[in-house]
């Protein structure tokens, strides 16, 4: 036999390894077709959506403007004060935005495609953690069989309805879901062999998810350590030397931007948005942090409705009204399905077992622990955090389902599987009833399916293997089914504003509404960016497209107007004793004559106007594509800038115009600096009538 001939394989090992690699291609085109599906269902109809969040959208436009507020995620080219939470979101629409230009795709196909990579990362990790797994007592699961149940995990994900809202939206969600999901995978990776390069890893993925939205990435830490600690293969002297690496990593990750923005000279970047001190610790663990869950959220605005304007907190709360239309499907599928397999794995040592066991313990611990703080929070919640919940879920679905499977020859295990399939049906029928019409036969179809699926289950032991699979495969439809019909109406429906909800559920159908109400689709007033408040964006944000016939698109025309000074044409500033968001919830209509105003001389001012809220003052911005200072911040309630910073503003020629606005709402404490600017303004400057809108030139000319 020559050299050569001991390259080439014989033919009958050719031949065997055909069936391998056609199995593979199969995989791969099948993977490859649901991340298409996925990415098809998030970027279809993106512009319909307008600016989606104006606020985060003006940020964006900012960050793309100017580079020192691209670093520090502020509000406007200007940098008087940030967005409230930290940047990390926006240095990826800021790019996008410097890059390609700012537009309505700009700002949202990064969510989309952040969606996409998230879907596969809960692929991988169920895949992972599954393929390496040999139960000795129970029976295999072939390499389709995981790759099946990889992809259902991922379908579950994708399908959800919240994930659809919020891959489709320009919210920190999106960024913040893709760095825990990936940290959960590195963990995963790192308890195979006790990798400690692997736990550094998901400890700089939390870092930086830290950097996304605060407080809100350390949830998954408990369940990630206590996966890595407990079940890891290496000593406990190791264990816990890799774990101290691990948060090194997380907090360098973390810590140097919180350092830089500390030592940071106030007067070389703006205020942090969202804080009473201009500091980014406050902001993290008070108005972003614990006030959330105590409810003390100082400078936050409230309202006077039953149960508090979040709603009634409780166990009920992820599974009632929107949010449980959002989210609830599948949870207690996963759940139980969660504690059978660990029940099931026990103490085994088959190969792979600790791994599947950690895989569960992460994903399934971060689950249940996000969906507990989410339920016990007094503070501000919106129905979309619940998407938080979403990677975690189609993870666990996938592993507790695998292991299931593997030991569906036993009784209470084929039980568990029939028990999972009906409740799964029950809660289909449940929400699509409360959306009515054609949703409600989808419900009912589901219910079907997966009573056919339960029943199925019941003779698994008994049957051919491809009837059982089959049986299999159509409870995995029928669980998709219900979600599917409500993510392709979240996907069909644009959304605008800060309180945004997915699906037909809409509050008064026994959900919980936002204030302000909602519309088809959850499509409500413009409200709080993530929860952060109450303001309110505007009518006119919710297209993109600047005004035609200026010199940046506004459109032109002459600045008509009426001047005169009177109380009523003073600005409006929060009202601290109104009920209900009010104005907060409704930024400006931004008109044809005030863009032409506010574009004017733009050139020999830092800020064309400034007026008091953050929504407000997007509206304006996104509409004429220069910075506009947002006087106390989002919610109206920082103290930035003071009166007398105000006042120098004004002296050194830095800003054109002041723009009344309504802004009602129940403030929680926080400063009245902006209370007291408008009153100054009102009773120095000649109040004029644009485009029906209040406005003051501050210039003096």
């Amino acid at each position: 036999m020559t050299d050569l001939d001991a390259l080439v394989p014989p033919p009958d090992a050719q031949a065997s390894q055909r069936p391998a690699r056609r199995v593979l291609v199969a995989q791969r085109v099948s993977l490859a077709a649901l991340l298409a599906a996925t990415a098809v269902l998030y970027v279809w109809g993106l512009g319909a959506s307008g600016w989606a969040n104006s606020f985060y959208s003006a940020a964006a436009q900012a960050g793309g403007q100017n580079w020192t507020a691209w670093f520090f995620g502020s509000l406007d080219a200007g940098n008087a004060i940030t967005v409230d939470k930290p940047p990390a979101a926006l240095w990826v629409t800021g790019l996008s935005v410097r890059i390609f230009g700012l537009s309505s795709w700009s700002i949202l196909v990064p969510q989309a495609l952040m969606g996409v990579l998230t879907a596969w990362l809960v692929f991988a990790t169920a895949r992972r953690a599954l393929r390496g797994w040999s139960p000795h007592d129970g029976r295999a699961l072939s390499s389709g069989t995981v790759h099946g149940l990889a992809l259902f995990g991922a379908a579950a994900f994708a399908l959800t309805p919240v994930s659809v809202l919020m891959f489709r939206f320009n919210n920190p969600d999106a960024l913040l879901m893709l760095l825990l999901t990936a940290a959960t995978y590195c963990v995963v990776r790192a308890c195979e062999s006790a990798s400690r390069r692997w736990l550094a890893l998901a400890g700089v993925a939390v870092g930086f998810a830290f950097l996304t939205k605060t407080l809100q990435a350390f949830l998954v830490l408990p369940p990630l350590g206590i996966a890595y600690l407990l079940l890891a293969p290496a000593s406990w002297r190791q264990r816990i030397i890799d774990l101290v690496t691990a948060a090194v990593a997380l907090v360098v990750s973390a810590g140097w931007y919180v350092a830089v923005f500390t030592l940071t000279p106030a007067s070389l970047r703006p205020y942090m948005g969202g804080s009473q001190t201009n500091s980014f610790l406050e902001l993290a663990f008070g108005y972003n942090g614990l006030g959330r869950l105590t409810g003390e959220e100082v400078g936050s605005v409230g309202g006077g409705a039953p149960g508090g304007m979040w709603g009634s907190h409780g166990v009920l709360r992820l599974f009632t009204g929107v949010s449980g239309g959002m989210v609830a499907w599948l949870i207690p599928a996963t759940v139980l399905l969660a504690v059978v397999g660990l029940v099931l794995l026990g103490r085994r040592r088959g190969e792979g077992a600790s791994v599947v066991r950690a895989a569960i313990v992460a994903s399934g611990g971060s689950l249940l622990l996000t969906g507990a703080v989410f339920s016990a929070m007094a503070g501000i919640y919106h129905d979309y955090y619940t998407v938080a919940l979403t990677p975690f879920l189609g993870i666990t679905l996938a592993l507790g389902l695998g292991v299931a499977w593997a030991y569906r020859e036993r009784a209470w295990v084929r039980g568990s599987l029939a028990a999972s399939a009906v409740a799964t049906g029950a809660l289909a029928v449940f929400y699509t009833s409360e959306a009515g019409g054609i949703y409600a036969v989808v419900g009912w179809v589901a219910l079907a399916a997966l009573i056919l699926a339960a029943g199925g289950l019941a003779f698994a032991p008994a049957t051919a293997l491809a009837l059982t699979r089959a049986t299999l495969t159509l409870g995995m439809v029928g669980a998709l089914l219900s979600p599917a019909s409500f993510a392709l109406q979240t996907a069909a429906t644009p959304h605008s504003g800060s309180i945004v909800t997915a699906g037909p559920i809409k509050a008064g159908m026994g959900g919980r509404g936002g204030p302000g109400g909602g519309g088809v689709g959850g499509r409500r007033n413009e409200g709080a960016p993530d929860g952060s408040g109450l303001s309110g964006g505007t009518p006119s944000s919710r297209t993109p497209q600047t005004m035609p016939g200026s010199r940046d698109g506004s459109r032109g025309g002459a600045p008509g107007g009426t001047s005169g000074r009177s109380a009523e044409s003073a600005p409006s500033t929060p009202r601290s004793g109104a009920a209900g968001g009010g104005g907060l919830l409704n930024g400006a209509e931004v008109s044809h004559d005030l863009a032409v105003a506010l574009t004017s001389d733009a050139s020999d001012y830092r800020w064309v106007a400034a007026t008091i809220g953050a929504q407000n003052a997007a509206s304006y911005q996104l509409a004429t594509n220069l910075p506009v200072m947002a006087v106390g911040g989002f919610n109206g309630s920082d103290p930035s800038p003071t009166l007398e910073q105000f006042q120098a503003y004004v002296a050194e020629g830095r800003i054109h115009y002041f723009i009344g606005g309504e802004m009602n709402g129940r403030r929680r404490g926080g400063s009245e600096a902006a209370s007291e600017i408008a009153a100054w303004v009102a009773a120095t400057y000649p109040a004029t009538t644009v485009g029906g809108t209040t406005v003051y030139d501050l210039s003096g000319r």
